[in-house]
């Protein structure tokens, strides 16, 4: 990908910070790019390694498009014509980490960080909705939230940045330690901790702890910010030691609270915040985006703001893409499109949403992905719980949601594609339907929504 603004340094200092060693003369550049086809002129070309390709291959092309050196691992032979200086490191995905830690030192941005199992994108969107009332907000593109993702995001970083919001994910221990000592954030926030990504931490107390790893890199004079309503909310305020510590919930004592009404396109909100009560309107669905901005909220304390403002930007949020979004389908029926991603939390989320809708209550359900060995279990146990909250039928495709169509009874049925799934639900559709599409990245539960509304799947 191509960051075309942010880092503004000379080739001798990249060096010292990447700890590499520059082969060709020192220049300045700004902006990074891994990706030769999305160059900007001025641009470093950071040459990353993977399993299906290798940056090296496209250093001249990068080089044509404007980029004045390179970060490589060996160096690249080019014609003659062609002279840029070549940044020489043992791991260019490694050095691209200690260039973006490097950068953030020279900032003194306040930077908040956010992990959890599930709401990290929404919450970042929150919250830079909020922060935005008071200037220019760097916010972490998408989900690119990994050892890549970071990086990129904190270079694109400028002292014209009143603030950054990063997100942080991870699929093993020891990821978001890493991420958050690159980072340096002021304050950081856990959203929860759920049965995602369990292959690679092993067990749910897996990962709690490694979402706890947000705090490591916390400045001490930092705020942690945690939600009270978690099981594991006991474990994180340990690992925040003497920070100061906000707690958000709807359950549970915290210092931020709220009560609520669903309306038909979102939700009206009464937030109990440290220092008095703030009404706003919520453009989103669903009990878990009122905790989801709770969140936000606690950061935007954490940073200063006030309540005039935390309700200002929530006013202004617009659903994301794919996530509990209320869209028109054929035939006057209503499609509610959660299919940006899925896990057994954020699923169970969705089926409380559906439950409230009236009419016929459809669940159109593709596989959850990375649960490991609990996978089936947790698909039947889903079924199970679309069957105790009296949704009407359930309509799965892929061979782990199987699993929750068998558990949820004689109305569940499952189909070996999608065109065969969207062919009965599109059968079904009328003004009295209502159909809740949820699934993993990989099940592509999108195409099932995008039908629906009308489109081709």
């Amino acid at each position: 990908m191509t960051e075309s603004i942010g880092i503004h340094t000379t080739l001798v200092r990249a060096a010292e910070w990447c700890e590499g060693r520059l082969e060709g003369e020192s220049r300045v550049f700004h902006g990074v790019t891994t990706d030769s086809r999305r160059v900007a002129p001025g641009n470093l070309f950071i040459a990353l390694r993977g399993p299906n390709h290798d940056g090296h291959d496209h250093l001249r092309a990068a080089i044509e498009k404007g980029a004045v050196a390179a970060l490589v691992e060996t160096p690249v032979a080019l014609p003659g014509e062609i002279e840029v200086p070549q940044l020489r490191v043992s791991s260019t995905r490694a050095a691209l980490g200690r260039l973006a830690a490097g950068w953030r030192r020279e900032l003194a941005t306040p930077l908040v960080a956010i992990t959890g199992s599930n709401g990290k994108t929404t919450v970042k969107e929150m919250t830079a909705a909020i922060l935005s009332r008071k200037g220019a907000v760097l916010a972490t593109h998408g989900n690119l939230n990994n050892d890549i993702g970071v990086p990129l995001t904190l270079l694109r970083l400028t002292p014209e940045h009143r603030f950054a919001v990063v997100e942080m994910g991870a699929n093993h221990a020891g990821e978001i330690a890493y991420l958050t000592r690159l980072a340096r954030p002021d304050a950081s926030l856990i959203t929860n901790a759920a049965a995602a990504h369990l292959a690679g931490f092993g067990s749910l107390q897996g990962v709690a702890r490694a979402k706890g790893e947000i705090f490591s890199g916390l400045d001490e004079s930092g705020t942690a910010v945690i939600n009270a309503d978690d099981d594991f909310a006991g474990l994180w305020v340990e690992l925040a030691g003497e920070r100061r510590v906000l707690r958000f919930g709807l359950d549970r004592e915290a210092e931020l609270t709220a009560s609520w009404n669903t309306e038909a396109d979102g939700s009206r909100l009464m937030l109990q915040l440290p220092d008095g009560e703030v009404e706003c309107r919520l453009a989103l669905l669903g009990r878990h985006n009122v905790a989801n901005a709770l969140a936000a909220a606690a950061l935007a304390i954490s940073m200063g703001l006030s309540g005039d403002d935390i309700a200002a930007g929530l006013g202004s949020l617009q659903p994301v893409k794919g996530r509990l979004v209320p869209r028109a389908a054929l035939n006057g029926a209503r499609l509610i499109d959660d299919s940006y991603n899925a896990n057994p939390d954020s699923l169970r989320a969705g089926i409380e949403v559906l439950a409230t809708a009236s009419g016929r209550r459809v669940l159109a359900l593709g596989d959850m992905g990375e649960l490991g060995d609990d996978a089936p279990a947790l698909h039947a146990r889903a079924g199970e719980d679309a069957r105790r909250k009296h949704i009407d039928a359930l309509y799965a495709t892929g061979p782990l949601a199987r699993f929750a169509a068998e558990a949820f009874g004689p109305q569940g049925r499952h189909f070996d594609t999608i065109d065969a799934l969207v062919a009965a639900l599109r059968s079904e559709l009328s003004p009295e339907v209502t159909v809740l599409v949820k699934g993993s990245r990989t099940a592509r539960m999108e195409r099932v929504a995008d039908a629906l509304a009308g489109g081709d799947a």
